[in-house]
C-alpha cells in the first residue's frame, strides 16, 4: 500500500494527538518504576540485583517485541497490531497488580507490559512513515520526540509520587489510561487485508533469543550470557541467509542508508543514555546531592527538550536533516566540553549544561529519525523502523554497562589535561570529553551518507508523497 493512497484515507490531525497519547504512556512506564525500587526490595528483602530485574526484565521484552510487532506491520492490518499492542500491555498491568504479593509474578507481569508496550514506538514509527507524507513527518517526529522526552522526565516525579502517596503497585494501573485510545484508531484508520509473505517463526524466536541474550550481555555480563548471546546470534545468522522468506530480510542491511543511520542512531543513543545515567551519580559524588536535588537538577534540560523536539521537526522540514542534525550535535557537543570543564565550580553549571544536552538530543534524534525513514520502501518501513527502535532499546543497556564498568573499576581516573581539570573530577570530566569524540564519529557517518538535501531525491528531482528508497 503507498503513502498516496493512504493520505487519502485517514484523518491526520485527528491521530496525531492520539499517536502522542500512546507514546507518552508507553515511554513513562519505562521509567516510572525506577524510583519505587528501593520499596519493592523492601517489601520482598531483594538484593540490588535481584530488584533491577524489574526493569530489566522489561527492557528486555520491549526490545524483542519492537522487532516482532515491526516485522508483523509488514505484514497484517495496522489497526488490529496496534489495538493487540494495547491489550497485552494493559492485560500485564492489570495482572501485575493483583499478583502485586509474588515477586516471580510481578517480574512475569513486567515482561508482559514490555511486549504490550514494544508495539507502541514500534507501530507508530511505521504508521508515520506508511501515511504521512515526507515533507510532513519531520514536525510528526519532533512531537513525538517532544512527548517522549516529557516522558522521561515525568516518569520518576510521577513513580516517586505515586509509591509515596498511595503503593508502588498502584503505578501498574497507569497504562490503563490507554484504553481511551482504542475506540479512535479503530474507527480512524483504514481497513487493510493481510499482505503477502509468511511469518518466518524459527527467525522470530531466533531473533527474540538474540536481542533478550544481547540485553542481559550487557547488563550483567559474564561467560553464560555471553555464550548463549553468540549461539543465538550464529543460529540468527544462517537462518536469515537460508530461510525463503526470513524474519528479517537480509537485503535490508544493503541499504547503506539504512545501515549507517543504525550506527549513528547506536552511538548517538548510546552517549546521551550514558551521559544521563552518569550525570546523577556524579552529582551524588561531586556534590553529595540527594536524589530530589538531583531532579531539580536534571529537571529544567528535561522541559527544554518537550519545545525543541517540535521546533526541530519543522526546522527539518524547513531546512532538512542534515542541517538540524548538525545542529543538533553541536548543541549536545558544547554542553558535555562545558560541562568537563565547568565541574568543580557548581553544580548549576552542570544544569545550565545539560538544557544544551537534552536539546541537541531532541534536535538530532527528531533530524535522525526523519532521515532513516525516508530510505525505506513501504514494503520495509514495519521491520525497518522496528530494527530502528530495537537500536535505541540496545543502546540504553549499552551506555549505562559501558559508565557502569569504567566507574567501578575507576578507569580514566587521572587527569589527561593537566590543571584545567582537577583529580577528584577527573573521571567524569574525562568520559564527558570521550563521548564527544564519539558523537563528532558519528557526525561524520551522518554527513556522509545523508549529504543530500532530503526532500530530493540522488538527482535533486522533488521526492512525492511516496517513501524514498536509500541507495
Amino acid at each position: 500500500m503507498d503513502v498516496v493512497e493512504t493520505e487519502k484515507t485517514i484523518n491526520r490531525k485527528k491521530l496525531v494527538p492520539w499517536i502522542i497519547y500512546l507514546i507518552f504512556f508507553a515511554v513513562l512506564n519505562e521509567t516510572v518504576f525506577n524510583v519505587s525500587t528501593p520499596k519493592v526490595a523492601l517489601q520482598f528483602q531483594l538484593t540490588p540485583a535481584g530488584v533491577s530485574w524489574m526493569m530489566t526484565i522489561f527492557m528486555v521484552f520491549f526490545g524483542i517485541g519492537m522487532v516482532v510487532f515491526g516485522r508483523l506491520s509488514d505484514l497484517y492490518p495496522m489497526k488490529r497490531l496496534i489495538i493487540i499492542g494495547i491489550l497485552v500491555y494493559n492485560a500485564g498491568s492489570v495482572l501485575g497488580f493483583i499478583l502485586q504479593s509474588s515477586y516471580p509474578l510481578v517480574i512475569l507481569c513486567r515482561a508482559i507490559q514490555g511486549m504490550g508496550a514494544s508495539a507502541i514506538p514500534a507501530l507508530v514509527f511505521t504508521l508515520v512513515v506508511r501515511y504521512f507524507a515526507v515533507e510532513e513527518r519531520g514536525a510528526v517526529f519532533g512531537n513525538i520526540t517532544s512527548f517522549v522526552s516529557l516522558a522521561i522526565g515525568m516518569g520518576p516525579v510521577v513513580g516517586g509520587f505515586v509509591s509515596e502517596t498511595f503503593h508502588w503497585a498502584d503505578l501498574f494501573l497507569i497504562p490503563l489510561l490507554m484504553l481511551a485510545a482504542i475506540p479512535v484508531f479503530n474507527r480512524e484508520l483504514p481497513e487493510e487485508g493481510r499482505k503477502p509473505g509468511g511469518v518466518d517463526l524459527p527467525g522470530a524466536v531466533l531473533t527474540a533469543l538474540t536481542v533478550g541474550f544481547l540485553v542481559l550481555l550487557l547488563n550483567f555480563g559474564g561467560w553464560a550470557c555471553g555464550a548463549a548471546f553468540a549461539g543465538s546470534l550464529t543460529g540468527l545468522l544462517f537462518r536469515l541467509h537460508g530461510a525463503k522468506d526470513p524474519f528479517i530480510p537480509p537485503d535490508l542491511f544493503g541499504n547503506v542508508k539504512f545501515r549507517d543511520g543504525i550506527v549513528v542512531g547506536l552511538l548517538l543513543f548510546s552517549v546521551v543514555i550514558g551521559v544521563l545515567f552518569l550525570v546523577p551519580l556524579m552529582l551524588n559524588d561531586l556534590y553529595t546531592m540527594d536524589t530530589r536535588s538531583i531532579g531539580f537538577v536534571l529537571f529544567p534540560g528535561a522541559m527544554s527538550s518537550v519545545f525543541f523536539g517540535s521546533y526541530g521537526g519543522r526546522l527539518a522540514d524547513r531546512k532538512g536533516n542534515p542541517f538540524v542534525v548538525v545542529l543538533g550535535l553541536s548543541s549536545l557537543a558544547s554542553g558535555m566540553v562545558l560541562m568537563a570543564f565547568g565541574l568543580p565550580l557548581s553544580f548549576y553549571v552542570v544544569g545550565a549544561c545539560l538544557v544544551l544536552v537534552y536539546i541537541g538530543f531532541s534536535l538530532s534524534q527528531t533530524a535522525l529519525v526523519n532521515s532513516v525513514s525516508q530510505t525505506l520502501t513501504p514494503e520495509e518501513t514495519g521491520i525497518g523502523m522496528g530494527v530502528f527502535n530495537l537500536a535505541g532499546t540496545i543502546s540504553g543497556a549499552l551506555g549505562t554497562a559501558v559508565v557502569g564498568k569504567i566507574l567501578a573499576a575507576r578507569w580514566l581516573g587521572s587527569s589527561l589535561w593537566l590543571a584545567l581539570i582537577p583529580e577528584h573530577s577527573a573521571i567524569y570530566s574525562n568520559l564527558l570529553l570521550i563521548f564527544c569524540i564519539i558523537l563528532g564519529f558519528s557526525g561524520a557517518l551522518y554527513l556522509y551518507r545523508y549529504r543530500e538535501n532530503p526532500k530530493t531525491g540522488p538527482q535533486g528531482a522533488p521526492v512525492s508523497g511516496s517513501v524514498q528508497a536509500g541507495d
